[in-house]
């Protein structure tokens, strides 16, 4: 369910949803297309209210996290479907089925059913047969969580560059918060149907609107605790120094380290949770079960009002 989502998508805009399950991505989406009836509201594109509007016609193109294709169906005949459906010529059909498919890295396999096609290029297929029919607005619903890593990596920048080169408008439901902050040029954050913030991935990463948009967004997730006077500081993980920057943030005892095959952190024992920091640049390392005191500059610190949501719940 959501609850009084206000949200305007410029036209050519890339648009990442992200949030935790049941926040109301998908549900958007089936809004969007047509798929489901909003009880208030009005859903407008292109200045035009959608309530009256044939989900066909409304030039929108929906991706599942799942494929979606017939598996009797070669991807050309797959990619043709739209336009059968369309009545166009067979000679039209061929010309535009082969453009499209060169422009999605499909040539050489269109003649190959999709069993005989790997997740990349059956993921292609599906995103080929939403823009053949001419939609210029492209909704995607975790359409790379099904993918190895590396073919993931490889379909981000595909995604975006298909987007530019066909001028779409795209809105992208992911849970994966580095496809969101790569590929988005905004993001809205949602949590239980209610739209948290919405803005540049450097904007929500910098200056996240509260304590949930602040640890969603980040791996690490961004260090909270709670201040004396009961309101929360939060600080980013690469942001916290073991010099002198001014008086000490947070105190703590070394509980561990971790190593994820790019970056290092110390993990600091809290009340009010792990506290993640870069090691120190300089000395030995801190030893596991002795209390270290770590600083923040002042332009690093985010205050947030004792109202807000507890940390340990936030993401």
């Amino acid at each position: 369910m959501l609850d009084r989502i206000e949200l305007e998508v410029g036209d050519g805009e890339y648009l990442v949803l992200v949030g935790p399950s049941g926040s109301g991505k998908t549900t958007l989406l089936r809004l969007i297309a047509g798929l489901e009836v909003p009880d208030a509201g009005r859903l407008c594109i292109d200045g035009r209210d959608q309530a009256t509007v044939d989900p066909a016609d409304r030039g929108v193109g929906l991706v599942f996290q799942g494929h979606a294709l017939f598996p009797h169906l070669t991807a050309r005949e797959n990619l043709a479907l739209p336009l059968r459906l369309r009545r166009l010529a067979d000679g039209q059909i061929y010309k535009q089925v082969n453009a499209i498919g060169a422009s999605m890295g499909l040539t050489g396999h269109l003649d190959r059913l999709p069993e005989h096609l790997s997740g990349g290029e059956r993921q292609r297929v599906a995103l080929g047969r939403a823009l053949i029919g001419g939609s210029q607005i492209l909704l995607l619903d975790e359409p790379l969580s099904n993918l190895d890593p590396e073919v993931r990596a490889q379909l981000r920048g595909e995604l975006r560059r298909v987007a530019t080169r066909h001028r779409l408008t795209v809105l992208h439901v992911t849970h994966d918060q580095r496809e969101a902050l790569s590929l988005g040029d905004r993001i809205a954050v949602l949590r239980g149907g209610c739209l948290q913030q919405t803005g540049t991935p450097r904007e929500l990463y910098h200056r996240p609107a509260n304590p949930f948009v602040a640890r969603f967004l980040g791996d690490p997730p961004m260090n909270l605790w709670r201040l004396p006077d009961g309101s929360w500081c939060g600080v980013r993980p690469e942001h916290l120094a073991w010099k002198p920057e001014g008086s000490p943030v947070v105190t703590g005892v070394v509980a561990r380290t971790e190593f994820n095959g790019r970056d290092g952190w110390v993990v600091v024992d809290h009340p009010d949770g792990d506290i993640f920091c870069a090691p120190p640049t300089e000395g030995p390392a801190p030893k596991i079960g002795s209390v270290v005191q770590l600083y923040a500059a002042p332009a690093h610190q985010h205050l947030f009002p004792a109202t807000s949501i507890n940390p340990a719940h936030a993401a």
